[in-house]
Order: structure tokens, then sequence, then C-alpha cells
């Protein structure tokens, strides 16, 4: 008898095993988090528990790019994988067009019998659909940037009493959306994108005494001299202004230890969300995606904010636990090029969903079990915001980095920057002209019009995009490109 109940319970796990279960999905998101902010990136002064586990258990990935580092595009480009050109979104250009949604990750999941919910910033609209809202079983979005008063964001109110500061809210509502899909028997798909640390500097005072009175080591790339050699075009944005008017220049202390208490706000809404994976008992098939719609720049060379090319404002975390992976538990560091084009394929392979033939991104699942395996030989980084100077086109690959900077006038000439991050990864020389990296920038000029080439060729032909493809020209005269900014 004994015998026949260890038989059939060996065939109802081989029969649970072959119907193939699909994984639970979360995907976290902070909004202007850098890499230098977690504890498991190598910063001994900051407290990130959470995160830290995420990274311990799964993947770190070393490499990851967000291919536009500025909200409204970066998001569009998470839930849809393709470049900004593509999905036609950002501010000053336009809104998403229906279409372009119908492919996003979010759409295709609940399209395969997924329960997907939403909370935070969506980050932008979709024509006739607004904040599409009605299209996830569970909504606590907001439009704009949201905010940091639980109570002024209509769809979290309720959660306002217990959680005054959103950050926890989204924990709050991440442990909500899990008993539900638990009580449906549903696999879930939740997306949360925290407003923190994106500025007003408004954290949540439960926790000021985190960092309290704490002093911070500065970058080796900190301030105005690390800079003078970046190019011209870039100190003309608002970026270059921010080191003083942010107070990093003469704060930087005071300045981070608010940065740092948002980021731990968002790490403890983070564990509370874990904590309901495992008091539901379906820990070991969740997959936690953590990563930020870009980095920041927090005074390296002389600059503040984000949008420009450099490390710290391209590159973000991004950790990936999939506890059914070879890499589980295994503290795994992955250094292959990664870009926010991923995150949508990657989500639709973790859900056995086929990936659209659209998407510019691949799946990073083979990385997962893999982590020497290459998905990427080069990424485009896209900036078409904001002032005519700063806008460019940079092609990054795992070792080089070129930018090229269209705009002159009568104080500046188009200019080259090349870096090698292999060596540099501090962007501390501009090798553009150095006789020792001529054939290397021969190599990432080519690679920068491949670039440019498929921008030429599958743009969108609305909300002014098509227009680059003559502008980020490396051949064509900066007196021969006519250009406006709407």
């Amino acid at each position: 008898m004994k015998q026949i109940t260890v038989l059939f319970a060996i065939f109802i796990f081989v029969v649970f095993e072959s119907k193939g279960q699909k994984p639970n999905i979360i995907y976290l998101m902070t909004d202007d988090q850098n890499i230098s902010s977690v504890g498991c990136y190598g910063n001994n002064e900051v407290e990130t528990p959470n995160m830290d586990k995420i990274g311990e258990a799964g993947m770190i990935f070393t490499k990851h790019y967000n291919t536009t580092a500025i909200c409204m595009a970066s998001r569009a480009t998470v839930m849809t994988g393709m470049y900004e050109y593509k999905t036609g979104t950002n501010f000053s250009h336009g809104i998403m067009k229906p279409e372009v949604w119908k492919k996003s990750y979010s759409v295709l999941l609940r399209e395969a019998g997924y329960f997907t919910a939403f909370a935070g910033k969506f980050g932008f609209e979709v024509d006739g659909l607004g904040l599409c809202e009605k299209e996830f079983k569970i909504w606590g979005g907001g439009p704009g940037q949201t905010y940091y008063e639980t109570r002024k964001n209509s769809s979290m109110a309720k959660y306002a009493k217990d959680f005054p500061h959103s950050t926890l809210s989204y924990g709050a509502f991440g442990q909500d959306v899990i008993r539900e899909a638990v009580k449906k028997d549903k696999p879930f798909c939740l997306s949360i994108s925290f407003k923190a640390p994106h500025r007003p500097v408004s954290p949540d005072p439960k926790f000021d005494h985190i960092y309290e009175g704490k002093s911070f080591t500065k970058p080796a790339n900190f301030g105005r001299e690390a800079g003078e050699h970046m190019s011209e075009q870039s100190k003309q944005g608002r970026q270059y202004k921010r080191f003083h008017e942010w107070k990093y220049s003469t704060d930087y202390d005071g300045v981070m230890a608010k940065y740092y208490q948002l980021i731990y706000a968002v790490d403890v809404a983070v564990g509370m969300i874990m904590d309901e994976l495992e008091e539901q008992g379906i820990a070991d098939n969740t997959i936690i995606i953590f990563t930020s719609d870009n980095g920041y720049i927090c005074g390296a060379h002389g600059y503040a904010s984000k949008v420009l090319p450099m490390e710290e404002s391209s590159r973000a975390p991004l950790m990936i636990y999939d506890p059914r992976s070879k890499s589980a538990g295994k503290k795994i560091r992955c250094a292959a090029l990664t870009g926010n084009i991923d995150f949508a394929p990657t989500i639709l392979d973790l859900a056995g969903v086929q990936i659209p033939k659209n998407m510019d991104g691949a799946s990073l699942v083979p990385l997962l079990e893999n982590p020497k395996h290459d998905i990427h030989e080069q990424l485009a980084f896209i900036n078409v915001w904001g002032s005519a100077p700063i806008q460019s086109l940079t092609c990054i690959t795992k070792d080089l980095k070129y930018t090229y900077w269209w705009y002159g006038n009568s104080e500046m000439e188009p200019c080259e920057e090349l870096y090698n991050l292999a060596s540099d990864p501090m962007e501390m020389k501009n090798l553009a002209n150095d006789e020792k990296y001529v054939e290397q920038l021969k190599v990432m000029r080519a690679k920068y019009d491949m670039e440019l080439l498929k921008w030429k060729q599958q743009a969108v032909p609305y909300n002014n995009y098509q227009k680059y493809a003559k502008i980020f020209n490396r051949t064509i005269p900066w007196q021969q490109k006519q250009f406006t900014e709407k």
C-alpha cells in the first residue's frame, strides 16, 4: 500500500509538471534610481536588504541600459519592447497609438489568461484609451507624475489612512493583488511603478532616522573638473545647471541622504510584497524583476538629473529572481549587454506567450540559464527631448560608447565622444581624438550608422520622429539641418 501511495504521488508530480504551471511575474520599477544606490552593486553606505536579496538569490545585471533615460519614453519602451522612435511616445512628441499598445506585454498577458494589475506612475497615455486603466483587472495607477501623498492618488486613496506616503501604499497594493490572484487561482502579472526617488524630495518621515547625520563617499568622477572633457552641447541643458541648483556642489551629504531615504522606503515596500508571496505559498513560482526607468547623475562630471548618455543616467539597476532557473540562489552577476527594450519580450517568454516580431528587444531568459551568453552586440541610446544641443544618438557595446553631438552654431561645432568603458567606466577620457583609437572610432561610427539606418527605416511617420534621420546623420553639415524642437 505504501509503495502504491508513493507511485501515485510521483504520478501526480509528473502530470503536474507536464501541464506546465504558468509562473507569476512581478515587475517592480523605481523612477530615477542609479546603480550606486543599491547595496548589491557595491555601495556599503546604503541599506537595501530586500533589493539585495533579489539580486543575491537571482541574477544581478551589470551592463543594463535604458535606451531613453526619461520617464515617458522609457515606460513606453518597457511596455512594448521597442525603441522610442517606434513607440512614437515621449514628452513634446506625442502619445502612443492604440495599435502600438495592443502589442504591449500587459495586453498580451491578459489575452493569455493572466490576472493583470498595475499601480503607480503609468507614465504615458494611449490615444482613445487614456491611461488604459480598464485594461487591467486591478488598477492603482495615476496620471502624470502622481503624488507622494497617497490621498491625492485617487486609485490608491483607500490606503491613505495606514500608508499616508505613497511608497508603502504600493507595497500594500501588491499584497492585495497577490491575495486576490491566489483566491481566483490565476497566474498573475503585477507591475508597480514607484514614484520614488523622483523629485520633489519628499521622503517618508517614518524613515528619517535611517540616514540622519550620515556622510557619503563621492564618486571619483564627481564635480565640474571631472567634466571638462565633455561636449559643450551637453552643458547647454538643465542637467548642467542643476549641479549647483540642486546643491550637489554645496550639500552632497544632505541631498544624497534624502535620495537614499526615498529608496529605502521602496525597499521596505518590496519586502512587504516578498513576505506576502511566502505567506501565500507561491514564492517558488513567482519571478521578480526589479529595475528603474533610468539612472540618475547625482553630481558626476558636474551634472545632475538624467537624459544625457553618460553612464550614471543611462544605466540602471536590474536584478531578476526566477526560483525555477539554474541561476537561483547562486549570487550570479551577468555582464551581458541588456536594455529596457528587453523587458517585454522577457516577460512574454517567461509566461510562454509568443513574442511579436515588431519588438526590438530580446528575451533575458537565456541569460538566466547561462550568464555568459550574449543577446546584443550593440544598443542605441536616444535623447530627442529637451533643448536642441543636448539631443543626440549614442551607440553602446559592452566595452565602447560612441556619441555624435550633431548640434552646431557660431559658438560650437558638432563633435564626437568615444569612451572605453572596459578600462574607463567613469568616462574620464574622451578617446575620439586619440590616435591609438582610430580603428575603434571607425568601428563605432559604423555601428552608429547602423542604428541611424534602422531609425530611418523603422521610425513612425508621426510625432516628429522622421526628421532625426537627417539631424543625427554624421555626414551632413549642421548648417544644412533645419531644426525645430516641435
